[in-house]
Formats: structure tokens, C-alpha cells, sequence
């Protein structure tokens, strides 16, 4: 299939304000898929967005793609692109990483095989969550560090899941735990049935397996059926995250956990203000590099508290 690609060269804060824009546009057309990145390391300012579509870019997508800048629209180039797939290509060769418990490689890398690590092995995919993003790698520290505190899970839900990698560590820290992992992408079940399959991680109903569905939030009859959780995780985008707080926080039982990533720093304090409106508040946050990973607890009172005072709030991390 013939691909192309529209990039804005601009500063950093135009860049953020565009993506901000871009979680905004409900109407968004579903085959533009944008993404924003620094350019060089030396150059922390200098970034780019790019805009992938499967069909040479008409007037109207590159005037949507344009307008999500506020006043002088910057330049933009249009390229073609060769017909490989972009994703997996993007992914592949990547360097393993060490968060938390976890080590996450691809195949062309050994595991640690040492004691208290758990190796993943997932191979590049057309799916996002191959633990090398800082959003990825934050949760598995998150998630470890709640471990550590003395969190129990009996029932959890991965929402976008992508390759599964979160909701299998989930299962590593909480073996018997009842498991869903859900994304709107239906290319992810496969992918996660042959990640599972590669890590040994049961896919199934029953506890400490995995099961795996598609659907858009928390819309699907299953997962209200096999809720309330204890826990949710959710690394997606910061606009999902601000408009699903209250399903999130009905489908938790009292005093559970949430875990929210996807989320640059510089919108946590929406998505923050989003979720204390739902009954949340924040047990926990870690910032790695430009991204901001919360752990938030559903409201129950005083009692539900299961930690010292000041043993969860005052838990904050930058890398």
C-alpha cells in the first residue's frame, strides 16, 4: 500500500500545542496518524511532527494537518514513502531496557536470565509497546514500585493494551490475578496471542490467565462483566484519558488503583484535574524524560488507606 508523509519543523511549544490541538479534533480523520518528536539529542527545542496517511495528501488534509497550529502556520513537506511497514520498521534493532522488575527485549537480543528479572521478549509489531518508550518503560516501574508497596490485585484491566507487555508485568506481579486487556485495534489480539504465547503467559478466562478483546474505552459487555477491578492501566493519549476518568473510576471498586500514562508533563495537570472530578486522587507520579506516568486511587476515605501517611503521596520521580 502506497504511503505518504506530511512533517512540520517548529519549536518544541508549537509542536506540544499542535498534539494538544490534535486530541481536541473530535473529527478528526482516523487514516492521519500523527506523532511528535524532538529531532536531535543537542537540539532539545528543535522538534517535528509528522502526519502518515495511506493516500497522497489531498488540500483538505494538509490544510487539517496545518490548522492544528495556532496563528502563522509553519511549513510543510509531503514525501512518499517506500511500501514497508513503517511501524515495524521504526521498531526493529531496538536497544533492550531494564524497568522496574523487567527486562524487555526483541529476539536479536538475549534475556538477562537473572534472579528477580522477568525477561519479555517482544519482537518489533505492528502494535505500540515494545517497552522501549518512556511511557511503556514508566509503567513497568510504576507498577513495580506499587508491587513493593504492598498493593494486592485480585482483578485488573489493561486498556490499549498494544502488544500486551503491560497487562502480562501486571500478571508477573499478580499471579493470580484475573486479567483483561482490551485495545481498539483489532491487529492487537493476534499480536498479543503470539506475544503470550512467547513469553508463556496463559491467555484464558480463569485466574492468572489473560483475556483479550477489542474495544473503544471501556465500552465492551465483557469488561463491565468482569469488573470492578482493583486495578486499571491505561497508556494511551492525554484527550482519552481526561474523557474516560469517570468510566474508569466506576469500573473500580473502592480504593482502587489506576494506573495513567500516555501523557506528556505538560498535560498532566489536565488529566489530573480530569480524574480528582471522578473521585481520584494521586497516590503517586514518575516523570521520564517529557512524560509524566500517575498513579491515582479511587476515593473511600480515610480507611481505605492501607499505607503510612505520606507513604504513597510524597512517591515522586523525574529521569
Amino acid at each position: 500500500m502506497t504511503s505518504w508523509k506530511m512533517t512540520v519543523f517548529a519549536p518544541r511549544a508549537m509542536i506540544e500545542g499542535a498534539l494538544l490541538a490534535h486530541e481536541d479534533a473530535w473529527d478528526w480523520d482516523p487514516d492521519i496518524v500523527i506523532s511528535g518528536s524532538e529531532i536531535a539529542e543537542d537540539k532539545p527545542d528543535d522538534w517535528q511532527l509528522e502526519a502518515w496517511l495511506p493516500r497522497k495528501p489531498t488540500k483538505a488534509d494538509k490544510a487539517a494537518v496545518l490548522a492544528l497550529f495556532a496563528g502563522a502556520a509553519p511549513d510543510l513537506t509531503i514525501e512518499q514513502l517506500p511500501e514497508v511497514d513503517w511501524l515495524t520498521a521504526s521498531q526493529s534493532g531496538l536497544e533492550p531496557i531494564r524497568a522496574g522488575r523487567f527486562h524487555v527485549h526483541t529476539p536479536e537480543h538475549p534475556p538477562l536470565n537473572q534472579p528477580g528479572v522477568r525477561d519479555f521478549c517482544i519482537p518489533a509489531s505492528q502494535a505500540f509497546g515494545t517497552g522501549q518508550h518512556a511511557t511503556t518503560a514508566g509503567c513497568l516501574t510504576m507498577l513495580t514500585h506499587m508491587k513493593r508497596q504492598g498493593v494486592v490485585v485480585r482483578n485488573l484491566a489493561d486498556i490499549g493494551t498494544g502488544t500486551g507487555l503491560l497487562a502480562f508485568a501486571a500478571l508477573n506481579l499478580w499471579p493470580r490475578a484475573l486479567a483483561t486487556a482490551s485495545d481498539i485495534d483489532a491487529v492487537c489480539i493476534g499480536v498479543v496471542e503470539d506475544n503470550a504465547a512467547g513469553n508463556a503467559v496463559p491467555m484464558g478466562a480463569g485466574h492468572g490467565a489473560l483475556t483479550m478483546l477489542v474495544a473503544d474505552g471501556m465500552d465492551h459487555p465483557l469488561l463491565n462483566a468482569r469488573g470492578p477491578y482493583d486495578l486499571i492501566i491505561a497508556n494511551i493519549l492525554a484527550g482519552p484519558l481526561i474523557g474516560l476518568a469517570p468510566d474508569f473510576a466506576r469500573h473500580l471498586v473502592p480504593g482502587g488503583h489506576l494506573v495513567l500514562a500516555g501523557l506528556l508533563e505538560t498535560q498532566e495537570a489536565a488529566v489530573r484535574r480530569a480524574a480528582r472530578r471522578a473521585g481520584m486522587r494521586l497516590a503517586a507520579r514518575l516523570v521520564q524524560g517529557d512524560w509524566s506516568i500517575l498513579w491515582l486511587r479511587k476515593r473511600n476515605g480515610a480507611a481505605t488507606r492501607t499505607s503510612r501517611p505520606g507513604q504513597l503521596d510524597d512517591w515522586s520521580m523525574r529521569w
